[in-house]
């Protein structure tokens, strides 16, 4: 089964950048800087890195960041995690990529300015765009767990380079933190003219996807995975084209499903919802974006035809302009 179409973009639009440093770069800046590695050999970190089994929840599977975040120890580290980025979507052959941070999340274990983690990854992203021929877009990060007063600072950091991103999300802690917190940074971001997508429907209800969309102004959710329980949120998510961002091993691995049979991917595809296929933290979860169209969605239970129509939905709900979403689409084409 062909499970990848090859006349069509491969994107991957849910995909943290700093959930995505390579397990060699972790382990030669640590070394590199003396930092307090739990192991000093590639296989000695994996198991404090990377994720085996299914963790008790979310934020459990969110402890694992301490390794990635904890080794940029400048901007310079910055900037070579964002080229790094870029370049492994290069070798999956991935023609359209969307990196989202939280600058502050970032900053924090060493103590650098968020503008100038902006500054560093734009500047990798950028060069490493030039050099691999990969379209990448930024996407900025509010995380929750740093509350609504320290998201508005981040937010206004963000702002300063306001061109360099497409959109804006909010990630961290659903539970506890909720979206009716951040009313005002999305108005804020929105009035920039940038696209919002926001983690919803992970952690709680359906009704945390509702004040995604109707507080926050919504045009695709990530994850999503409690929204199957409330049809009135399925149909209106189909008839206004809320775009889907899955996650299969990412959920799976945070225990947010039991198992790939039981994510909703199916249903919101047939359904006809504009779900797509990501990565979310393909550096923790051990997995890049060939894993979740051939391995994870099989698994899932899509057919061929449904796992071709979740790589035609993310062109389709990608913060592009048509026009550029044509050229992906003749690019493709054009190279066969």
């Amino acid at each position: 089964m062909e499970t990848i179409d090859p006349n069509l973009p491969l994107i991957d639009l849910h995909h943290h950048l700093d959930g995505s440093i390579r397990l060699e770069t972790i382990l030669e800046l640590g070394l590199k800087f003396n930092l307090p590695l739990p192991a000093k050999t590639l296989e000695g970190l994996r198991p404090y890195v990377q994720v085996s089994t299914p963790q008790p929840g979310v934020m459990k599977f969110i402890e694992k960041f301490k390794w990635m975040t904890g080794v940029l120890v400048d901007y310079d580290a910055c900037r070579r995690v964002a080229y790094e980025n870029v370049e492994d979507a290069q070798r999956e052959g991935i023609d359209y990529i969307e990196l989202r941070y939280s600058p502050w999340f970032m900053a924090e274990s060493h103590h650098l300015h968020p503008e100038g983690v902006v500054e560093a990854v734009t500047d990798g992203v950028k060069a490493a765009e030039r050099d691999t021929g990969v379209r990448a877009n930024q996407i900025a990060i509010l995380s929750r767990h740093y509350g609504p007063e320290i998201a508005m600072k981040e937010l206004d950091a963000q702002l300063r380079y306001a061109s360099e991103f497409c959109a804006l999300d909010l990630a961290g802690d659903e539970a506890n933190f909720p979206g009716e917190w951040f009313v005002s940074h999305f108005k804020k971001a929105r009035d920039a003219g940038w696209h919002i997508t926001v983690h919803a429907g992970e952690i709680v209800g359906p009704e945390s996807v509702w004040q995604a969309i109707r507080g926050l102004g919504a045009e695709r959710i990530g994850h999503a995975v409690h929204a199957v329980e409330d049809p009135t949120l399925i149909d209106y998510m189909r008839d206004n084209g809320i775009g889907i961002e899955c996650n299969l091993t990412s959920n799976v691995q945070t225990s947010t499903v039991a198992d790939y049979g039981s994510h909703p991917i199916h249903q919101f595809l047939e359904k006809g919802l504009l779900a797509t296929l990501n990565t979310d933290d393909p550096g923790i979860s051990a997995i890049d974006l060939h894993y979740e169209y051939e391995v994870a969605a099989p698994r899932a239970g899509l057919t061929q035809e449904l796992i071709h129509k979740a790589q035609k939905n993310a062109l389709t709900v990608a913060f592009l302009s048509d026009k550029e979403k044509q050229a992906l689409l003749e690019k493709k084409i054009n190279q066969k």
